[in-house]
């Protein structure tokens, strides 16, 4: 299960959903979502509504790109939507640059935080004993992409505030990111990533948040849906919809592990439909009024 769950990013990240046919009932009837690469709660709830979108008779398409590429191609309209949209910290550059030509369409997750994460048994507590002890993890804070929010707030943020210069902050991907801590999780090791929340990593290996006493990481997050300008003007009906969507924490888990666990990643339009057919009544709640 653990290699599958590794595996998931790379192949997600690969991933574009194939048409789904007809009308949309008045609306523009082709939608295109952007989906950021390795984010799995952006890519299980893209791929989710591209299936209730497919059945209520639109046209979806899904492209997999790095966040930076995702919100400049919302702000020229080459995409529609964008389900993962984390604020006001992780992403409020990318609000500040291309806020004019996008629009808030909606909110779905509430407190949703970033997090730099070790191994359970590491011996240390908080970020203000990680210089202190950085020989212990090789001296090293593994990160995800260049890109990512979290990223830039690891680096302007928490490796000023806690005196981390001195360590290597390695700046990959969320797949290598994943690979290395499974890596460490086996051989017993002790390693410190940067993690967020929701994330199916916390359910699959045995870590724990470090503290962070000096606020460095921000307040935990909402997690919006954006659309390009004008969007909702254009798709009054999606629009409505996505504006009451909410996803508890043992939906979104639940949808998660069948994707992301059970699929191995490779499918997440399978694990949706398996997923549905569990919960047969969930589609009904997103296109409520």
């Amino acid at each position: 299960m653990r290699t599958k769950r590794l595996a998931l990013t790379g192949a997600v990240a690969l991933a574009a959903a194939g048409t789904l046919a007809a009308c949309g009932g008045g609306d523009d009837d082709t939608i295109t979502i952007g989906v950021h690469a390795g984010w799995e709660e952006g890519i299980a709830v893209s791929y989710l509504w591209a299936n209730v979108l497919e059945e209520q008779g639109y046209t979806v398409e899904l492209e997999t790109a790095d966040a930076g590429v995702v919100f400049q191609s919302l702000a020229d309209g080459t995409y529609d939507l964008n389900f993962d949209t984390w604020l006001p910290a992780t992403h409020a550059d990318y609000l500040e640059r291309y806020g004019d030509d996008i629009e808030e369409v909606g909110m779905w997750y509430e407190n949703a935080p970033l997090t730099i994460a070790v191994n359970e048994d590491a011996p240390i507590q908080s970020l203000a004993e990680l210089a202190d002890n950085a020989d212990a993890f090789g001296n090293r804070l593994v990160g995800i992409d260049p890109g990512a929010g979290l990223t830039r707030i690891t680096e302007d943020e928490v490796i000023p505030t806690y005196g981390l210069e001195d360590m290597e902050f390695v700046v990959s991907s969320t797949s290598a990111m994943l690979a290395e801590l499974g890596a460490a999780m086996d051989s017993g090791e002790d390693i410190v990533v940067t993690l967020w929340r929701p994330h199916w990593a916390y359910d699959a290996f045995d870590i724990r948040d470090l503290e962070d006493p000096e606020g460095a990481l921000g307040e935990p997050d909402d997690i919006y849906i954006y659309g390009h300008s004008g969007f909702a003007e254009d798709n009054d009906e999606v629009a409505g919809w996505l504006s009451n969507f909410t996803m508890g924490d043992e939906d979104l888990a639940s949808l998660e592990n069948i994707i992301f666990n059970e699929g191995g990643g490779d499918d997440p339009a399978a694990g949706v439909e398996q997923w549905l057919e569990e919960n047969p009544d969930f589609a009904d709640t997103m296109i409520s009024e």
